[in-house]
């Protein structure tokens, strides 16, 4: 997932449900207290892009204050703002400004929850993009493009065809010097102009799909929502727990996972937890290293974790010490453990079972970190599989 961008359209005035929004874009409604649009960021980041484009329009203010700028496990966001309307196609005009890299394009008003490395590998060179199709079954009512079918993995158009667009893509970035400048459709003037030249690649999914742009899909989001995301999780240190602690370690060369800590995430996500990593990194404020440091080797290990289909679903960090020898940094912060920050920071963002959830660390402070949050805390052991096994059983019963 090195140098791909993540682009998501979050321009639509959301006419069919104008009533229920409240003067908001769609994707800034909340279910369960929680923005659609943080959902979908929250599903997409588990890959780790180089970058993240909103692109925006109507009453963006609100998706500005909440996301612009900011750093979602570890990808930046950036969100742009259209002077006019300009539709799904013209939107994507705005990137031109940009060093865009081969990029997925998702709908900001549906979740299509599917393996974007399987769609990626999917895509042959010789053509512009591959398309995430699924079943007309499925009653994808909202998404345009259908009667489509896969021939030799390219999509044609078939009288009777009973796939359609997912609304998720994985583009090269070619196709944005393509793209008429004016207003249009990507979904009903663009692509099919592209589909019946067989430029397009397709891979079918029958995974978790979401529509929110219609008063029918709407009124069950809130509990389809919770169903799916309502989960448990582990809240693990880094450093002494899933590598070896040889003191601020920074170095991609320096960085060992300890025994069984592979295995023991395979564990955790068979069954059905999150994974999140909250860590201290004092080394930061103390000018061992620097924070760019941090990322290029966390990037590293979530890279290397992804090709074993290993998702961490956020990493939350805290660069900041009181006795800090880089003034940026030196500071008390509540995101330092014992602190309970980092742990509140990702609460927000995700619907966690904390009744099934607990913590793992290899210090005092971790185990305040838990008390903190009301997490049960066990501390770290020589085999990370083995504990791991043992607190599922010994909290959930398994």
């Amino acid at each position: 997932m090195k140098n791909i961008d993540l682009v998501i359209l979050a321009g639509g005035m959301g006419t069919r449900i104008k009533e229920f929004l409240n003067n908001k874009p769609k994707p800034m409604m909340k279910f369960n207290n929680i923005y659609f649009l943080q959902y979908l960021i929250n599903i997409f980041t588990r890959y780790p892009f180089n970058k993240i484009y909103i692109l925006t329009s109507y009453k963006n203010k609100i998706i500005f204050d909440n996301f612009h700028n900011k750093i979602f496990n570890l990808t930046k966001i950036i969100c742009l703002k259209e002077k006019k309307p300009l539709g799904t196609g013209g939107a994507l005009n705005n990137l031109k400004k940009y060093k865009i890299n081969n990029f997925i394009l998702t709908n900001g008003d549906t979740i299509f929850d599917i393996d974007l490395k399987g769609l990626i590998k999917s895509y042959k060179k010789d053509k512009l993009g591959c398309v995430a199709l699924a079943s007309n079954k499925n009653n994808i009512n909202n998404v345009k493009l259908n009667n489509l079918d896969i021939k030799k993995n390219t999509i044609v158009y078939k009288k009777k065809g009973n796939l359609m667009n997912g609304g998720v893509y994985f583009f090269n970035k070619k196709i944005i010097n393509l793209l008429p400048n004016k207003k249009f459709s990507l979904e009903n003037e663009f692509l099919p102009k592209i589909i019946k030249k067989g430029l397009l690649n397709g891979k079918l999914y029958k995974n978790f799909f979401l529509d929110i742009g219609t008063p029918k899909y709407l009124k069950i989001s809130q509990k389809k929502l919770k169903d799916y995301f309502f989960k448990p999780a582990a809240f693990l240190d880094r450093d002494g727990v899933i590598n070896h602690d040889y003191g601020y370690v920074h170095k991609i060369k320096d960085f060992k996972f300890k025994a069984g800590v592979i295995r023991g995430l395979k564990y955790l996500i068979k069954k059905n937890y999150r994974i999140f990593l909250i860590t201290n990194q004092a080394g930061i404020a103390r000018g061992i290293f620097k924070e760019k440091d941090f990322f290029n080797l966390q990037s590293h290990i979530q890279n290397y974790l992804l090709k074993k289909n290993i998702y961490i679903d956020d990493v939350q960090f805290c660069p900041y010490h009181p006795k800090g020898k880089i003034s940026k940094f030196k500071k008390r912060s509540k995101l330092r453990k014992p602190g309970n920050q980092m742990v509140k920071n990702i609460l927000r963002k995700y619907l966690v079972d904390k009744k099934k959830s607990f913590m793992i660390g290899d210090k005092v402070s971790d185990k305040k970190c838990a008390q903190n949050s009301n997490l049960k805390f066990e501390y770290a052991k020589n085999n990370f599989e083995s504990l791991v096994k043992k607190i599922v059983k010994k909290f959930n019963n398994y």
